[in-house]
């Protein structure tokens, strides 16, 4: 683990990743996700001849919490680690909750930012108006854990975490794979079955709740930057069997002027083929 810091005092924990001379990409990860990647991920960044960083967010792995952060506050880490890797210039890419955080670079650092790639990401919730009772399928920025994010705090917010957490863990524990396939996959192997694959759920689920819960705060509140500033070519990319991710990349690029949408045939993660493809179009 290499890590910097930053101008407050905290530690930024980071990852790289591919050919040492590739196209600098910054990847920001899910909420909840860390650093860590998967060796499909790895291999198939490696053979792309992309240089891919990335790192923990505030709260998350090696990351020190950095309380009512906001999603801007994300560009300012962002510029460090890539002034620390010599980086003039770099693409950036989000999947789901990282989204948000790659669209924040785009917006706010456009000197540097090449392309921004956002893979089921969120776009900013609708949080007026009472509770509901549950998210809304027909307008996913309804969303009421976002709408209690903003109304009640973290308070609110912990003991779902808390119990999502427990849940999914013992999914896993009783045989299920890393990453949960779209309906028309097959489950990939257990994930207890693998020591590397356990650590990076762990290190998700069990040690970054805080990262977690910050992530919430933060969408729910004011982003710090507008959709429509940004100018930087943006690709925002959905799976056919996600009909949440649609709807939210309709939102976005409703939004923001220079978004291209890109639908693949899966679910909320990527395929490897897939994968490769967003690589080969951030490194255009």
């Amino acid at each position: 683990m290499t890590s910097i810091s930053t101008p407050d005092g905290r530690t930024v924990g980071y990852s790289l990743y591919g050919d040492p001379g590739g196209m600098p990409v910054v990847f920001h990860v899910g909420t909840p996700s860390t650093r860590w990647r998967r060796p499909d991920v790895v291999r198939a960044t490696e053979e792309s001849g992309i240089r891919l960083l990335t790192f923990d967010r505030p709260g998350y792995g090696e990351s020190t919490r950095q309380v009512g952060r906001s999603v801007g506050d994300i560009a300012a880490d962002v510029r460090l680690l890539a002034d620390a890797q010599g980086w003039e210039r770099f693409a950036v890419a989000g999947g789901s909750g990282g989204g948000p955080h790659a669209l924040a670079c785009a917006a706010l650092l456009p000197e540097r930012v090449t392309r921004c790639a956002v893979v089921g990401g969120n776009a900013p919730p609708l949080v007026d108006g009472p509770e509901p009772a549950e998210d809304d399928a027909d307008d996913p920025r309804r969303d009421r854990t976002l709408w209690l994010a903003a109304h009640r705090g973290e308070e609110a917010l912990r003991p779902g975490v808390e119990e999502t957490a427990r849940q999914i863990m013992a999914l896993i524990e009783a045989g299920g794979p890393e990453i949960p396939p779209a309906s028309n996959e097959p489950p990939g192997p257990p994930a207890r079955d693998d020591a590397e694959a356990m650590a990076r759920v762990r290190a998700t689920f069990v040690d970054s709740q805080d990262g977690w819960i910050d992530d919430n705060l933060a969408f729910a509140r004011d982003w710090g930057f507008q959709l429509g500033e940004i100018e930087v070519p943006v690709s925002l990319w959905f799976g056919s069997a996600s009909d949440r991710d649609r709807r939210q990349a309709a939102h976005l690029a409703a939004a923001i002027p220079s978004a291209e949408v890109v639908e693949y045939v899966g679910g909320h993660v990527q395929n490897d083929e897939e994968y490769r493809r967003m690589l080969a179009w951030l490194s255009a």
